[in-house]
């Protein structure tokens, strides 16, 4: 039996064209809230997402595709100090850009891009690699915690300060489910979880923005009219959807009540507009991706592509998933991006570029 397939996996590829396609209907229908309020800001916005974000990241796909996902292995390294310092240059002031409370952009040449995007998924290769090499002293704590304690170390760092802990968060999923894959001790995910609890914790208490998430979380009804407003809206929004929804284009919550309507509010629209029928299928096809995804890593070749596979499902899908459960207040709002949907350019170009290279390992895989 051959270890090598002469095409990527078609489950994979055609879960892959539902989402971005899906993505594509609901970004056009959240497009016309901000437009119908006058936003002046709305056409480079869909210029970003659709021209940087789905075409360059549609490049970026097929290209991923087509490169041998072993050579991400040697690169490894140099991709993650390149995602480290990117990431850090948000704290030039000549470069670094600031909205929402939060500094994580940085302009050149008029364009706009987040470099943490690019960190999510070069972190996601650095552990892969790194536990792919040291995958037998792995219950050890000075290789396996320690190792995998001492690569996030500085990617917490960054990310604390610009602030984004939802994107923090994501990396730590996501990089957490390849340590498990590899064969982590329980007791080692138990220090992980403790110590991640302990940050949010210290969080809370240090920086009021994550304090006002976390009470708005536990108390809805608080400061309505503020931090609660987001989820009080994406309620009201996806209960009126119903069981088959408004119809296509048929948001009422997108004009004026929904705030970024484009952004972390869209799976609201996406449920108000197709219902609980279209809410629920939506879901579906990110699990789906997540399982396959999952079922490529069992049966990848070589230690390395398991891992990144494993790193890229989950990293993939968890962001997808935290954002739904912010929408349906089961979760604190992180503002991470419902993946290959919301609106973002880089998000869009970087979660492509990851599909790609999953495309790729199941090329090599067994029957």
């Amino acid at each position: 039996m051959s270890s090598k397939r002469a095409h990527v996996d078609k489950p994979l590829a055609i879960l892959l064209i539902l989402l971005v396609v899906s993505g594509l209907f609901i970004f056009a229908s959240a497009l016309f809230g901000p437009l119908a309020q006058g936003d002046s800001h709305i056409s480079s916005v869909a210029f970003n997402h659709l021209i940087f974000g789905v075409g360059m990241g549609l490049i970026a796909l097929f290209a991923s595709s087509f490169i041998n996902y072993r050579i991400w292995r040697r690169f490894a390294p140099h991709l993650f100090l390149l995602a480290l310092v990117a990431t850090a240059l948000v704290f030039v002031t000549s470069l670094g850009f600031e909205h929402g409370g939060g500094r994580r952009w940085i302009v050149l040449f008029d364009f706009t891009f987040q470099p943490s995007e690019a960190l999510k998924i070069a972190t996601v290769i650095m552990v892969a690699a790194y536990f792919s090499a040291i995958r037998a002293r792995i219950t050890q704590i000075r290789y396996g915690l320690g190792g995998f304690l001492a690569l996030l170390a500085v990617p917490s760092v960054l990310l604390v300060l610009q602030p984004d802990i939802g994107t923090l968060g994501i990396i730590v999923l996501s990089t957490g489910a390849v340590f498990l894959a590899a064969g982590a001790r329980l007791r080692d995910i138990a220090v992980v979880i403790c110590i991640g609890l302990i940050v949010i914790a210290t969080l809370a208490v240090f920086k009021e923005h994550v304090r006002d998430r976390v009470q708005t979380f536990f108390t809805p009804s608080r400061a309505p009219q503020a931090q609660g407003w987001q989820v009080r809206q994406s309620l009201i929004a996806i209960g009126s959807g119903g069981l088959t929804g408004r119809g296509f284009g048929q948001s009422v919550q997108k004009f004026t009540y929904l705030p970024e309507p484009m952004g972390d509010s869209i799976f609201a629209i996406a449920g108000e507009e197709f219902g609980f029928i279209g809410a629920v299928f939506l879901i579906i096809l990110f699990l789906a991706f997540a399982l396959r995804g999952f079922t490529m890593a069992s049966r990848t070749t070589d230690a390395f592509g398991a891992y990144l596979a494993i790193g890229i499902a989950s990293y993939l899908t968890l962001e997808a998933f935290v954002n739904i459960a912010g929408m349906l207040g089961v979760l604190p709002l992180t503002g991470v991006p419902l993946t290959f949907i919301s609106q973002g350019g880089s998000a869009m170009l970087v979660s492509l570029f990851s599909a790609g290279i999953l495309l790729n390992i199941s090329k090599y895989t067994h029957n």
